[in-house]
Parts: structure tokens; sequence; C-alpha cells
């Protein structure tokens, strides 16, 4: 099974999860985060839109890919994969399922009919900082813990350096078996388990294969690398110049400089002449 690609290039992962076709992975996926099994699980999703990638889009550091979808009950769901901490994930997670729950109620239909929605996030860092692998959040009142204000709102997080500290190794649960997966480039063997034991791993591997067996495709893949690494480079070189690390003004500026589409080169050389 021996691949050069990761799952967790959110091109990639679009293209595996958010297209239609991609049903049997995708509910595979979800009913693992949610813990679902048995009679519990959702058994059919509705996959929301199909994406037209520009190289513009491709190229863009800031630009957002995410998988959409309605669940059987009506549930909402919003799947996105962030490898670069932009040291704003708690505002822009909010910002997004905001966007998803006021979205999904048309003019003259009544607010109870607004339906739950769940964001589900990929990161590759360490956030929420609890040295969690799987967190899950809910509004619940300060005194009485045990009371959640609604259902409405549920934000998950699953934190792949976590994930490669405590779960590394544990393919016994469909979660840990689909993290294995997703962590295939440091642990080949362990992702192929995976893939052996569940039926929508294997359906999810398939359409990796055949993704990047077209040439448009690891072309748009490779473009995207290359954005997420321009952009790791730009905060190094920051970080070295002693701006992003200690001092919130200048790793926001450098964040802001990213966002308007400024190469690395262009932003070293603004740090530089400040």
């Amino acid at each position: 099974m021996k691949t050069l690609y990761t799952p967790l290039n959110d091109f990639l992962f679009y293209k595996i999860m958010g297209e239609k076709g991609d049903e049997v992975q995708l509910l595979g996926f979800i009913n693992a985060v949610l813990h679902r099994t048995g009679e519990n699980r959702f058994n059919s999703v509705e996959i929301l839109e199909n994406k037209t990638f520009t190289p513009e889009v491709i190229g863009d550091k800031s630009s957002v890919i995410d998988v959409r979808a309605i669940l059987q009950d009506s549930t909402r769901t919003n799947i996105e994969v962030q490898l670069r901490n932009q040291h704003n994930m708690d505002r822009r997670i909010l910002f997004y399922w905001s966007k998803e729950y006021a979205s999904s109620l048309e003019a003259g239909q009544n607010y109870s009919e607004l339906p739950n929605v769940i964001a589900i996030n990929i990161v590759n860092y360490d956030f929420p900082p609890l040295r969690e692998v799987h967190t899950c959040f809910h509004l619940r009142e300060d005194k009485h813990r045990d009371y959640v204000l609604t259902d409405a709102l549920e934000i998950h997080f699953l934190d792949m350096v976590q994930y490669r500290k405590q779960w590394k190794g544990n393919v016994n649960d469909p979660l840990s078996r689909w993290l294995a997966w997703f962590d295939m480039g440091n642990g080949e063997e362990l992702a192929a388990e995976a893939v052996k034991m569940d039926a929508a791993i294997e359906a999810a591997n398939e359409r990796m294969v055949y993704v990047t067996g077209d040439k448009e495709a690891i072309r748009a893949y490779e473009r995207r690398q290359m954005a997420l690494s321009d952009y790791n480079s730009t905060i190094s070189f920051a970080r070295d110049e002693g701006i992003a690390e200690g001092r919130a003004e200048g790793r926001a500026e450098v964040l802001e400089l990213l966002d308007q589409g400024l190469s690395t080169e262009e932003i070293k050389q603004r740090l530089l002449n400040k």
C-alpha cells in the first residue's frame, strides 16, 4: 500500500470524502467520530456540493476546502482539515459553524426548523491544548455542567499530534482506524491494517488510488502542498526574526499578509525592511 500522498492534504481529503459517490466512506468516518455503532449508526448522508477547483483556489493559502453534508435526521456536518496553526481556531470554527447553521434557514421558516450542526476538525497541531486526541464541545451552563442549553451545536477536534503520542499502534475502534489511515505517511503498515479491518476505510483508500491516478488531480495536490509549505516557511522565517514568537501583533501581521496572497519572498522582504 505504498503511497507518496497523504489524505490530510485538504484537496485530496475533499476528493476522497466530499464528492458525489463518496457517501460510503464519509458516512463511515462520521459514525466513527460520533461513536455511533449498531442500530445507533447513521445510515445515509447527502453530500451538499461539488466544488470547482481553479488554480487560484488551490494556490490560495487562505482558502477553505471543507466537506459539507446532511445526515438522515437533517443534521448538517462540516468537516475541515487544518494542518497549520493560524492561532485563531476557536473563533474560526465558530464562524464556519454559524454560517452553516444560519444558511440552513430559508425565508419564512420558523427557528424551530434550524437543524443541528456538527463541525469536525482534523488538526495537525495541539488544539485545544488539553492533551486529548478527540475532544467535543457543547453549550453547557457554568454551574450545572450536566445541563446542555441545546444540542444544535457540536464541535469536534481530532488532534493528529496527540494521536501520534497516545493512540498510534491502536486500531481497536473505528475512529483510531481512521486516524491510522490519515497518518499513513508515518505508519504504512498500520494504515494497511486499518484498510483490511474497515470497509469504509477500504472504500476511501480505493478512491484515493483512483484520484491520484489522475495527472490533473496530482498537479492540484502538489500545488496545495506547495501553498502549505510556503506558509510554514514564512512563519519559520518570521519566528527567526523574532516577529512570530512572543509578539502577538507581529504574528497577526504575518497572517494578514498571507491572507492577502503575498508570496513568502514578498513577506520576507517586507519584514526585513521594517
